[in-house]
């Protein structure tokens, strides 16, 4: 056998060459239309990290004769599309998948204001004391293939009869500042929840369920980002 090395050659020559990475594939993005802290922690609570907050500033009055759940749709769909423009411009979000949320609290056909005021909030919080009320949360996604999907979402909440001294401490507290209906289920007003019949992660601002399940429709790998399961 010729066993002679040929000059000049590299030792490596007869050596399998170790394979070259292939380029990484970027992930599919998510833009969130909001800033809502809420929304964005119920996002990561399922594992998704958005790409991007791109909250949508929309007029929120209520149209005249406009239910609470038309409401809260013609909201979520202003804010998708606002928040679909601003991410088309940008070349790292025009394929991403978009999805926005808005929240409404009615007592029957009445439409309760998001609180800025400590006497909006009291008003609200007396309004729904010892009685039942419904939360409409309407979500709104769009695809990388400009499909859009919809979910209307309807929660039942009843409160406990509340005290004059039940209020006051919960408007010091300052929680209810901005939040439909003058209050947040997720802090210290889930203590005032008798029963809730529905999705309690629509009141927080985002179903959970639904919005996976949009997502999921159109192509979004939620799961493959939970890692490998033990």
């Amino acid at each position: 056998m010729d066993q002679t090395h040929h000059a000049g050659l590299p030792a490596t020559m007869n050596q399998t060459e170790p394979p070259v990475p292939a380029p990484a594939v970027q992930q599919n993005r998510l833009v969130l239309a909001s800033a809502s802290p809420r929304r964005l922690a119920l996002l990561q609570q399922a594992g998704i990290e958005p790409s991007a907050l791109l909250p949508a500033d929309v007029d929120e009055t209520p149209l005249k004769g406009e239910s609470p759940r038309e409401h809260a749709r013609r909201l979520a769909r202003a804010k998708l599309t606002v928040a679909a423009e601003a991410a088309r411009r940008r070349d790292d979000m025009r394929e991403a998948y978009i999805v926005s949320a808005d929240t409404v609290v009615a007592v029957g056909r009445r439409i309760l204001p998001k609180a800025e005021l400590p006497d909006e909030a009291a008003d609200c919080l007396r309004l729904l004391s010892g009685r039942q009320h419904r939360v409409f949360t309407a979500i709104c996604m769009l695809s990388p293939k400009d499909q859009r999907r919809e979910r209307l979402v309807e929660t039942r909440v009843r409160f406990k009869r509340l005290s004059s001294r039940d209020i006051e401490r919960y408007l010091a507290s300052g929680e209810w500042r901005g939040k439909a209906g003058g209050y947040a289920i997720q802090g210290l007003a889930g203590s005032f929840v008798v029963k809730l019949v529905g999705s309690h992660s629509a009141v927080v601002g985002l179903p959970l369920y639904e919005t996976l399940a949009l997502l999921e429709g159109e192509g979004f790998p939620i799961r493959e980002r939970w890692g490998a399961v033990e």
